[in-house]
């Protein structure tokens, strides 16, 4: 199994109407990519200067799937859009 986290920062003014509507599009991925074992995302509640904005947690039978998953057509558009909105990502992808 792979775990897939990764996590981004948003700029500055984005509304949170926009924050929300990624977290859906991602969450939606999971019905749409059969590769994606989970999908979680979650919104940072506790605002801190430590804390990043929004965490996506997934999970992937094999590094195969998970670059099926990343070329998906709806996992790039939803990307696209994402880029948009954030300044910052980080990731990380390891084996479990």
């Amino acid at each position: 199994m792979i775990k897939h986290i990764v996590m981004w920062k948003f700029k500055d003014g984005v509304a949170e109407a926009d924050k929300q509507e990624v977290k859906r599009q991602l969450e939606a991925l999971k019905e749409i990519v059969p590769e994606a074992i989970e999908i979680e995302v979650g919104l940072d509640v506790l605002k801190s200067d430590q804390s990043l904005d929004m965490v996506l947690n997934s999970k992937f039978q094999s590094l195969e799937d998970l670059k099926t998953y990343a070329a998906h057509p709806e996992h790039v558009k939803v990307g696209t859009f994402l880029k948009t909105l954030v300044c910052e990502r980080v990731a990380v992808d390891y084996e479990v």
